[in-house]
């Protein structure tokens, strides 16, 4: 009995709701989906957000340690960094590994997908490196959220 109503309360946490999160002007976000070329000497980093589970849940992200913004469903972030570094981004998650390390390099573009996973209760989320193609994709049916804002400390 304890396994089934477990198993209903995580259907209804996938189902119910939606969270949000503050968005990105309009106009940021469109220019952000044309893809351009990162600055001079930088990368372009594309972090997103696309998964049909956990549509409640808010999850932090931050890249070296510094708060990159909240994802909510259906959203991206775009950002510019240094080239010819590693990066460590992370993602607030429950009881799993949660980060991803990149070398990025000067003009380049790199897509991470965050993805919500789901255990008996407890969702967490990941993150994984994807193709331009696949991350293009599915940016271009997205908004961008503002950066800079997130819900606790690193």
């Amino acid at each position: 009995m304890k396994t089934i109503s477990a198993l209903l309360l995580a259907a209804t946490l996938v189902v119910s709701g939606c969270a949000t999160v503050e968005m990105a002007p309009q106009n940021s976000s469109s220019k952000s989906k044309e893809f351009n070329a990162p600055s001079q000497g930088t990368a372009g980093l594309y972090i997103y957000r696309d998964s049909w589970m956990g549509k409640i849940l808010k999850k932090d992200i931050w890249i070296n340690g510094k708060c990159l913004g909240e994802s909510g469903p259906d959203v991206f972030f775009y950002t510019e960094v240094e080239g010819g570094r590693k990066y460590k981004i992370e993602t607030e998650s429950e009881f799993s590994p949660n980060a991803l390390e990149l070398m990025v390099e000067p003009g380049q573009k790199y897509f991470i997908r965050q993805y919500i996973k789901v255990g008996l209760v407890v969702e967490g989320a990941g993150l994984e490196k994807v193709s331009e193609a696949k991350g293009r994709a599915a940016i271009a049916k997205l908004n961008m959220a503002k950066t800079g804002t997130c819900s606790g400390p690193r």
